[in-house]
């Protein structure tokens, strides 16, 4: 009874629902109710409390097609369509991976004096033209697993997995 739950540890601030488009429509229709009600009832309270929340929802899920295949409620997509954004997977924006890399090496390399500091430029030509089916995690976990193994401040396209060398879309 004493422990809060995720909401209402979001309470006056934000909450980020990631993955919104896989939940189970029971489960989606408790978080609409949420939204609706700007009320919470916890596990063994006696009233409900209300809430005031943002609620940010990512997806990898065309939500109108699950709309469309009843798979996510329609009144929950519009409750969550405020303010759209799209955003292109990886592939479709190879001009946006040298920046995100450097972001990667700075997370990754905190505390470090001496690790990972660069990709050479053919590297990120090849990291580039490769399809990234995994989107920015998978290249956020290629980062890391270069600033983890790799023993030279440069990484070289010879020291990528093999898979990232020579790709071509």
């Amino acid at each position: 009874q004493t422990k809060k739950g995720r909401i209402a540890l979001a309470n006056q601030g934000t909450i980020f629902l990631d993955e919104i488009g896989d939940m189970k429509l029971s489960l989606q229709s408790k978080i609409l109710r949420v939204l609706q009600e700007q009320e919470i009832e916890p596990v063994g309270a006696h009233s409900p409390i209300s809430v005031d929340v943002r609620v940010i929802a990512a997806t990898h899920t065309n939500l109108d097609q699950a709309v469309q295949d009843g798979r996510f409620r329609q009144d929950l997509y519009y409750r969550l369509s405020v303010v759209p954004l799209t955003i292109p997977p990886l592939r479709e924006r190879p001009e946006d991976i040298p920046s995100l890399i450097n972001t990667f090496i700075m997370m990754y390399n905190r505390g470090v004096k001496f690790g990972v500091q660069r990709f050479s430029a053919q590297a990120i030509q090849a990291l580039q033209a490769y399809s990234w089916p995994g989107n920015i995690r998978e290249l956020e976990n290629l980062v890391q697993r270069m600033c983890i193994l790799h023993c030279e401040q440069t990484v070289h396209l010879g020291d990528l997995p093999p898979k990232y060398r020579g790709f071509r879309r």
